[in-house]
């Protein structure tokens, strides 16, 4: 009796076996068929002249199985969950890509634009007339002790070419006062005569230029000065035309002569 209860136990775990086997190659025979639905739609487009070529060849069957296994292997993941996913650089982007619209930075000069006004020329000066008047100086004579102390020719090259610069601002400085209060009192004018119904006039530059030299000529007159400028100025041109003149050559003398 033992005997038969070992054996039909040992006929039921062929049984199972049987059984899992079976429904093993079931599955099996299952995804087989779908592979073969796949490659049958695959297939369904292609010519007959190309299947005969594969045929002949078996070398372009599988090509589409060849093409999809790769792009499972290529399907970009992480290799583990505690790491990123890695894309790689070859890959080429895409011809039309998103890009984000930066705006565009405008550049404003306030020279141009009528949200910043007119320069007021006259309260300009009237604000910042401290640093023509003190500032400048007394900075330009603490450069003068500097460069007199200094022993580094570097250093006392910038010194002087920043002493000759302030040298220019306030040499500068009474040209700009003279043309805008010449400009004032044409305006001041100005504004009278159009109150009667005359149309306004408007100076030139060289207008400005001669008026300025008259009223400089005025200025020297009543100081007595107006001589020594007008010898100094002399010699000046002088100078300037000396420049231009054509020296005689060694030779031309004795060439005359002969």
């Amino acid at each position: 009796m033992g005997n038969h209860k070992r054996f039909s136990g040992g006929e039921e775990e062929e049984e199972e076996r049987r059984e899992s086997t079976s429904s093993e190659n079931h599955e099996g025979s299952e995804s087989e068929s779908g592979e073969e639905l796949e490659i049958e739609r695959e297939l369904a487009d292609v010519p007959f002249e190309e299947l005969q070529r594969a045929l002949a060849d078996g070398s372009h069957l599988s090509a589409p199985l060849k093409k999809k296994k790769l792009a499972i292997e290529n399907k970009p993941g992480r290799a583990n969950k505690n790491r990123p996913m890695e894309v790689s650089s070859k890959i080429r982007p895409k011809k039309f890509r998103e890009v984000v619209q930066v705006p565009k930075k405008v550049v404003r000069d306030p020279r141009f634009e009528s949200l910043c006004g007119t320069l007021d020329t006259e309260g300009f000066r009237k604000r910042y007339n401290f640093l023509y008047d003190v500032q400048l100086p007394a900075e330009r004579q603490k450069l003068q002790k500097m460069i007199a102390k200094s022993k580094n020719p570097d250093v006392i090259s910038e010194l002087k070419s920043h002493v000759s610069w302030i040298d220019k601002q306030l040499k500068s400085d009474p040209n700009k006062a003279t043309e805008s209060k010449i400009l004032s009192e044409h305006i001041k004018k100005e504004k009278e005569a159009a109150k009667i119904g005359k149309k306004p006039y408007y100076l030139k530059k060289s207008e400005i230029r001669n008026r300025k030299l008259v009223q400089k000529y005025n200025e020297l007159k009543d100081a007595g000065k107006l001589d020594a400028f007008i010898e100094k100025r002399r010699r000046k041109n002088a100078s300037k035309d000396h420049r231009y003149m054509p020296y005689r050559r060694p030779g031309e003398s004795s060439g005359a002569k002969q």
